[in-house]
């Protein structure tokens, strides 16, 4: 309880710093990162306008479909270790979202409702919903974002927001049309993908914001046990072709474990190092992140490894590399990137009968070790600012037997409904090759 006021304090706090001590807005100064054209960032909204744009309400239509198949082509159809992708060799309606932003004077409400296999692959990796009643998974799968707000005045912008907001822990964003590729790497796909609780943001001049987060927990709707997660993000854009970030996470999300804390830092820089509009090589830009983490308490170590348990940390890192050409009508993305969970916690685990309530759960107890690395190509085609035609080779490896092998994680035939014979059990692989091709649109 100490903890809640004192971070509640300290919220409320600089809330009426910024707003009593603060000067007023300049309304002749630019609204925050408008200065420039960053429409070439990794999980940055790439159109130069919005066709959906009124008075007071502002629309969103995205929709993402895909195709995939593997190599170890899986029996059950079975997708392990993504949130980009449920379901091997079919079509795939993986994100349709609705909604949009709402402005009036200084009120401000975003929705965006999301339907497809997101809708169930996202909040499927949050068991808080486990602890205590009611159906939050069903109630909050529907919604990608809902919050609201107000905006002060001061600074460049002061926002204070409170509802279901996105996590850019990991650089790349929850639309894949923003993204430079489909299947994120380890650091991006194993960190939160939203919050669910309140934010502040401080845009103290045009090219910096900060951010400080009162959340539930890790991308969890509900808590795991009675103290808030808390975090912050700085964003830095000190010129067009540079963008800095930093986002850091203190909180308690292990089940049972209120003495065991976790701490997470994520890190990235992209550079546009080349940009020559009318050549055909248009623009070039490379992104590199590196995220280092722990858990500390309740019989596991952290980084040291010592009495208390086993070690138990996350480290990584992702880099990728894009061109564009015939004036951004195509572009080419190669990357890829590494983790090591050790004690698994972020790990995201296999569904079916490799889950954890499964007849052969995938282990992830303290001391455990994951070591995974992955590679991938992206080719795009983009005739307009609001499609992009879409193709990918993306090799994931790890350490242990984890991607769903040929036999799949579900029965002898695939299906949920045939009875499991004895001494069966899911076949999982070290490694797979993947194809991918999607089709993305927003409005």
């Amino acid at each position: 309880m100490k903890k809640i006021l004192l971070v509640s304090w300290m919220l409320l706090e600089c809330v009426s710093i910024g707003y009593a001590q603060a000067p007023a807005a300049d309304s002749s100064a630019p609204e925050p990162f408008t200065y420039g054209d960053f429409t070439w960032l990794n999980g940055n909204d790439r159109r130069h306008s919005t066709l959906l744009d009124g008075k007071y309400f502002s629309g969103s239509v995205f929709l993402d479909a895909n195709y995939t198949a593997s190599d170890q082509h899986p029996i059950d159809h079975t997708v392990i270790g993504s949130t980009a992708l449920a379901r091997d060799n079919e079509f795939t309606l993986s994100f349709l979202g609705l909604g949009g932003d709402f402005h009036y004077e200084n009120v401000h409400a975003r929705v965006m409702l999301q339907l497809g296999t997101r809708a169930t692959g996202v909040p499927r990796n949050d068991f808080s919903v486990a602890h205590g009643q009611f159906d939050l998974a069903n109630a909050y799968r529907y919604f990608s974002e809902a919050n609201a707000g107000y905006h002060f005045d001061v600074l460049h912008g002061l926002n204070i927001d409170a509802g279901i907001f996105m996590s850019y822990i990991g650089l790349f964003s929850y639309y894949a049309a923003e993204n430079w590729a489909y299947q994120q790497s380890y650091t991006s796909d194993n960190t939160p993908w939203f919050f669910n609780g309140l934010r502040v943001q401080a845009f103290l001049t045009d090219r910096l914001k900060i951010e400080v987060w009162l959340v539930n927990g890790w991308q969890a709707y509900a808590k795991f046990n009675n103290g808030p997660g808390v975090g912050f993000q700085a964003l830095w854009r000190p010129e067009e072709s540079l963008s800095f970030v930093t986002n850091n996470y203190y909180g308690t999300d292990t089940p049972d474990r209120p003495d065991r804390i976790r701490f997470h830092t994520d890190n990235s820089a992209q550079v546009r190092y080349y940009n020559h509009p009318g050549s055909f090589i248009h623009r070039a830009a490379f992104s590199l992140t590196g995220d280092i983490g722990f858990e500390k308490g309740d019989g596991v170590s952290g980084l040291s490894g010592g009495a208390e348990g086993p070690k138990q940390f996350f480290n990584s890192w992702m880099i990728y590399h894009r061109l564009w050409f015939a004036n951004d009508r195509f572009g080419w993305t190669f990357g890829g990137g590494y983790m090591n969970n050790a004690g698994r916690y972020l790990v995201l685990l296999p569904t079916g009968q490799a889950g954890p309530t499964g007849s052969n759960p995938f282990s992830a107890n303290p001391g455990d070790q994951f070591h995974g690395w992955d590679c991938s190509t992206t080719f795009d085609w983009m005739p307009q600012e609001n499609i992009t035609w879409r193709a990918e080779i993306v090799h994931r490896a790890a350490d242990v037997p984890y991607f769903a092998g040929p036999g799949g994680v579900t029965s002898p035939d695939g299906y949920t409904t045939t009875p499991l014979p004895t001494g069966w059990k899911p076949d999982l692989v070290k490694a797979e090759t993947r194809l991918v091709g999607a089709l993305l649109v927003r409005f």
